[in-house]
């Protein structure tokens, strides 16, 4: 035999010797349970996109107890940056616009009507909260599903500004004494309307030379502010720490900060505060409706609502949580049953005619320009 075959041989000898005694020590694999639940790849479910806190567990949670894992979520800063990304080719599956903003999104065909017959909690929403004009295809088709109702104001510092105590005007963020020392909100329905109305201007239904003054005012408040930002986080650390006095806010910022016993309050002027009702909607190209409808469901579902209401401070859309309150613990945390009645109180938030040219001019300016 010559060496190479007795080469070859010595290989083949110790290479099956090493397999055999890899596989003696290789452990026993475990039985297989086959009723166990297997969970998809994260990678694979619907993807929520959404505001900051609206992908909180809570909100998945019912989604998760079906399913057995959560489904994606991706966070915006505001409704317009969303808007711009999903006209970019963006394709999330469902998204968490407010009601001025969704008949923008159909008009530019990026949602499609939901089957409120397929949802697990549309009979707990109320009648007020289904009159939304244009959110009704149908009957039975909708393009907006609410999930909340709530405010726009400004939450500020009454140990750093107690001359607004008893005397609350949002002209604190153009007070001389507090430049440098306030905060906005990105979005221009939030922030360019507040700003509007603090001088008198009805944003919706204004006049050219009404636009002009606003533009001066909005260039004015943009100089004023240590920052502009729909992070609530920023916002709320900010306000606690004193860097700033005053900031446009939504209501969980103020609840949060109520929580952690800072000195703050959350104003009502005369005219009263800004309304708004946000919900969800589904994208154009969606497939798997029935996991996009389950992210819905799982959104307004009661321990969802309860934590709406009890963390974030917003009302719930599905008002069958408010059996489990009394009357008592309602008006603890400032809060109606009557839903109707709540927005009615100030100015409900609707579309912007000119809204294209506000966001416009708003970016330039917060740009520098």
């Amino acid at each position: 035999m010559n060496r190479s075959l007795l080469a070859i041989l010595a290989i083949v000898i110790v290479a099956g010797g090493l397999y055999y005694f890899l596989q003696m020590r290789k452990p026993e694999a475990p039985p297989v349970d086959a009723g166990a639940t297997q969970t998809a790849s994260s990678d694979s479910e619907p993807l929520l996109f959404t505001w900051e806190n609206w992908g909180d567990p809570p909100f998945l949670a019912e989604y998760k107890e079906k399913y057995g894992v959560e489904p994606r979520t991706a966070i915006w800063a505001d409704e317009d940056e969303a808007f711009a990304k999903m006209r970019a080719g963006y394709k999330p599956d469902v998204m968490a616009p407010c009601s001025y903003e969704f008949g923008r999104w159909q008009e530019a065909g990026l949602i499609q009507p939901i089957d409120v017959t397929k949802l697990k909690y549309w009979k707990d929403i109320p009648d007020a909260l289904k009159k939304i004009p244009g959110m009704m295809k149908s009957e039975t088709e909708a393009w907006f599903i609410p999930q909340y109702w709530a405010n726009t104001s400004i939450t500020y510092r009454t140990d750093l500004a107690p001359e607004y105590v008893g005397n609350e005007s949002w002209k604190i963020l153009f007070d001389p004494k507090y430049k440098g020392k306030v905060s906005g909100l990105d979005g221009v329905d939030d922030t360019v309307t507040l700003i509007g109305k603090t001088h008198g201007i009805d944003v919706y239904n204004m006049t050219p030379a009404e636009w002009e003054t606003l533009k001066g005012k909005l260039r004015e408040f943009v100089a004023n502010a240590r920052f502009i930002s729909s992070d609530e986080t920023s916002i709320s650390q900010a306000l606690a720490s004193g860097e700033i006095v005053a900031a446009i806010t939504w209501n969980q910022t103020y609840a949060a900060l109520k929580r952690e016993n800072k000195p703050v309050a959350y104003m009502n002027p005369p005219g009263g505060m800004f309304t708004y009702v946000c919900g969800l909607v589904v994208h154009a190209e969606t497939k798997n409706l029935e996991k996009a409808y389950a992210i819905i469901d799982s959104g307004i579902a009661p321990q969802a609502m309860k934590y709406q209401l009890e963390e974030l401070h917003n009302g719930p859309a599905n008002t069958s949580i408010f059996a489990d309150y009394t009357d008592d613990q309602l008006k603890a945390i400032n809060f109606t049953r009557d839903v109707e009645g709540f927005l009615k109180a100030g100015t409900f938030q609707v579309r912007l005619k000119n809204k294209e040219e506000i966001v416009k001019f708003w970016t330039e300016i917060r740009g520098g320009g």
